[in-house]
């Protein structure tokens, strides 16, 4: 049973934060993140986010994709943990925490906006498909036309799992440039669909954008998610450091008393 939760959004990318950061809630095993996950026998999310305590920081974010496995990491998710580890009171408007890939700092601006710094980006290599990048996560990028009607679950699946990604395969951005926007779409690698906005993925075709003379701006690249705006800024040519993903973390409610395919929300 997980007795208490909450659930978190990052542009449309959802979550459900569990703190564990007294150690009060029982440890989840693998089956029933994935159930938790479950749009339709759970809560219902892209992932879970467990908060812990850290020796050295301010705490601990573990994420775990919505098949149940620990995922790499996850820029959205990320904001939600800061947002969340605010108004648990557990951190203020600044603040380093442990995630998979190391330290990031955030800054928690108000009005349920986090600016979270990323892991500096050292290497892009070139595939057949697109430019390809690890941002904490690995993610290639495909520029397209007519975004709107592409069938992102369809390609995105066949690429995510192509040779060339194995043996753990890619998260697949597709993009097109809009004015000064970027429009966005991400099929993402452990939720195996597209997800409404992926905070990595955002980094990742910003910076390929940047890369291929796209765009020209360091500062607040605008991408437009399907779940909302999120902006990029950075510094350097490559490689790229000082990397900051911006943009909307919100509580949509608290839950409690999740029994397996059971669940009794309190909004």
């Amino acid at each position: 049973m997980l007795k208490k939760f909450h659930k978190y959004q990052g542009a449309g990318n959802d979550f459900v934060m569990v703190n564990n950061y007294n150690e009060t809630n029982a440890k989840l095993d693998n089956e029933e993140i994935a159930t938790i996950c479950h749009r339709r026998f759970g809560i219902g999310a892209d992932g879970l986010i467990i908060i812990s305590k850290s020796q050295s920081y301010d705490f601990t974010m573990t994420y775990y994709n919505s098949d149940g496995f620990e995922g790499t990491m996850c820029g959205n998710g990320g904001r939600c943990a800061v947002q969340f580890a605010y108004d648990l009171g557990i951190i203020k408007d600044k603040t380093i925490f442990e995630a998979i890939d190391g330290t990031h700092k955030a800054i928690v601006h108000g009005e349920n906006i986090i600016s979270l710094m990323m892991s500096d980006v050292n290497e892009i290599k070139e595939t057949n498909f697109g430019l390809f990048m690890d941002t904490g996560s690995p993610h290639v990028m495909i520029e397209s036309k007519n975004l709107n009607s592409k069938n992102v679950f369809e390609e995105g699946k066949e690429i995510r799992h192509d040779s060339i990604f194995a043996p753990d395969g890619t998260n697949v951005n597709f993009f097109e440039i809009e004015g000064d926007s970027i429009h966005l779409r991400t099929f993402e690698r452990g939720v195996e669909d597209e997800t409404l906005a992926c905070g990595t993925g955002s980094v990742a075709t910003a910076l390929a954008a940047y890369h291929l003379k796209k765009v020209t701006s360091k500062n607040n690249i605008h991408i437009k998610a399907q779940g909302g705006d999120l902006y990029i800024s950075f510094e350097g040519e490559l490689p790229f450091k000082n990397i900051w993903l911006k943009g909307p973390a919100v509580k949509v409610f608290d839950g409690y008393d999740f029994i397996k395919k059971k669940i009794f929300v309190y909004m």
